[in-house]
């Protein structure tokens, strides 16, 4: 039976200028989470703190996420908003800035919550939305945490733990591609590539229907046909529209469907070895199409949107080909130097990608050995490519 749809929260503000929306915030006092220094290079940090002060916001600015955020960082927030007491919260940044407030959120709301484990299943997630409203300004046309329902989360091992839960629904997401233009160009790549996978992989998931297909395959042809070319005009406002809200569109498919094993070894490489989410789904993207393409129901709707595209190749080649121009390595060997180590991983990063979430929406739900045949597929023996 199809689970109900939900697209975004309360209101989503997308095109140039909508920053200009925080003005119309019912909010008296603010909790605002950056990263590192961009935002602030960029002067969008002082815009939007500015926007707020104009309109008698109190706000308070919880700084210095760091990519991949931990637990640690979340705690930190959480009881800087326990001392501040907002009603609204705002991340600005990119997908760790938002993951690490919307879950700074959850242990504001509910401080009797101490450890990561207690949101993790089996217990039942909080209910939020009660003390606080929660808004979501994306600096990067990526992860599409600003529609979704998900985070990602190290532990104090620095393992990842995704998270997903509707009560994570950012209440206001503001999607204004003027705050994305500080991005560097191998961010633009990374992130516009995780937001590809994201499309591609909502297409084929087995609980797929007919409104996350709409939203999936038009988000995957405008990044295909637009991201190569933000690449060469970083400073194209238009280009980066288009990016940002194909994002976005492929948020709204996959938060409610769900993705695939592309997600679910791009959590383990990035657990183990740190290799940045983007760039890991990047280069995993093109085996995985190749995989899932043994399935029927997934070929055939690959070979139709390559069809949609206009293009006379296979999926997994177009993407190749795509990452090419973009730079992306074609497998982990130069981003993972250590092979040895990386074989000793290699049972125990099968039973994690076995185990991660997303895998049991992936079209074909590969067994142990055939995870092991997947990581190395994708770090060869030199000569093997």
């Amino acid at each position: 039976m199809m689970r109900p749809m939900k697209l975004a929260g309360s209101q989503l503000m997308f095109g140039e200028g909508c920053l200009e929306f925080l003005a119309q915030l019912d909010t008296k006092r603010a909790s605002l989470v950056i990263g590192g220094h961009s935002m602030e290079k960029s002067g969008i940090l002082d815009k939007v703190v500015k926007i707020l002060e104009e309109n008698k916001v109190e706000v308070s600015i919880i700084r210095d996420v760091e990519p991949d955020p931990s637990f640690k960082t979340v705690i930190t927030g959480a009881k800087k908003m326990l001392e501040f007491e907002p009603d609204t919260i705002i991340a600005l940044g990119g997908g760790s800035v938002m993951d690490a407030a919307k879950t700074m959120w959850v242990y504001y709301e509910h401080p009797e919550l101490k450890t990561l484990e207690d949101i993790l299943p089996p217990n039942d997630f909080p209910k939020l939305h009660i003390k606080a409203k929660f808004v979501c300004i994306p600096s990067t046309a990526g992860t599409a945490s600003e529609v979704s329902r998900s985070v990602v989360i190290s532990d104090e091992n620095g393992m990842k733990h995704g998270i997903g839960n509707m009560e994570m629904m950012p209440d206001v997401a503001i999607c204004d591609p003027l705050v994305t233009l500080s991005m560097p160009l191998a961010t633009t790549a990374d992130t516009g590539l995780d937001a590809l996978t994201h499309a591609l992989e909502a297409f084929a998931s087995t609980r797929a229907n007919y409104l996350s297909d709409i939203l999936a395959t038009q988000s995957a042809i405008d990044i295909i046909n637009t991201l190569p070319k933000v690449f060469k005009n970083r400073n194209d406002v238009k280009l980066r529209e288009i990016m940002l809200n194909a994002s976005m569109v492929a948020g709204l498919a996959f938060t409610n469907v769900s993705l695939g094993i592309v997600h679910s070894m791009a959590h383990t490489v990035g657990s183990y070895f740190h290799v940045p989410h983007g760039l890991a789904n990047a280069i995993i993207l093109p085996y995985i199409i190749e995989f899932n393409s043994q399935n029927e129901v997934a070929k055939n709707k690959y070979d139709d949107f390559v069809k949609q595209l206009g293009k006379d190749k296979p999926l997994q080649n177009i993407i190749r080909d795509l990452n090419s121009q973009l730079n992306i390595p074609s497998n982990f060997s130069s981003v993972i130097k250590d092979r040895s180590l990386y074989l000793e991983k290699l049972d125990e990063m099968a039973e994690c990608a076995k185990s991660d979430g997303c895998t049991k929406t992936n079209p074909i739900i590969p067994t142990i050995e055939q995870f092991k045949e997947l990581f190395l597929l994708i770090f060869p023996e030199k000569g093997e490519c």
